[in-house]
């Protein structure tokens, strides 16, 4: 009498699962062996465990026999493709130097170096641009002397409210130190006038 069927789902028990492993992959390898020896066929079995460990068994060379897999399926590169590929790739960097090769030149113009290359229309239109740089980097400075100037009014503000406070403070201190200074002086009139 077999066995039932068992539910295909993930075990949740970490040991339980990893003795199912165990015992499964030695079943399939098991398995794999027996097909490629019965029918002379030609197996690759490749298992990667849940912790990246990995099994294979291949009736042949095993990359000779994933070589093959990739031909059959078209995934190899043919040495034309692989040509074009390169092609692209030096075209790719062909065009990345001169796209440098441009900024950097750019960049001299913009020191005021190396302008005599340059004819009137790209002068006029390096100038504008200029204009334009200097103007934004006039408004940053402005915004931010602004914002200086608000902050240091409102540390003003504070130390002014500070200094008025502690003002009240003193006032009502020295209030404090004559009327207790008058008490005295009373007191000691009343002592003298008693005697």
């Amino acid at each position: 009498m077999g066995r039932g069927k068992v539910e295909l789902k993930r075990i949740e028990n970490p040991t339980n699962r990893q003795v199912t492993f165990s015992k499964r992959r030695n079943g399939l390898l098991k398995k794999a062996f027996e097909l490629s020896i019965l029918c002379d066929a030609e197996v690759a079995l490749l298992i990667f465990s849940p912790s990246g460990k990995a099994y294979q068994y291949a009736s042949n060379d095993m990359e000779r026999t994933i070589a093959r897999y990739r031909n059959e399926v078209g995934l190899y590169e043919s040495n034309d493709h692989r040509f074009r590929t390169m092609e692209v790739w030096r075209n790719e960097i062909d065009e990345l130097k001169r796209t440098i090769d441009k900024l950097e030149a750019r960049e001299k113009h913009i020191a005021g170096e190396d302008l005599s290359v340059l004819g009137m229309k790209e002068l006029k239109q390096l100038e504008r641009q200029l204009r334009i740089g200097v103007e934004r980097v006039r408004s940053k400075k402005r915004r931010i002397v602004l914002e200086h100037i608000n902050l240091l009014k409102r540390r003003h503000r504070t130390l002014q409210e500070e200094n008025a406070h502690l003002q009240k403070k003193v006032k009502l201190h020295e209030l404090n130190e004559a009327d207790g200074n008058s008490r005295a002086v009373r007191l000691d009139s009343c002592d003298a006038f008693q005697r």
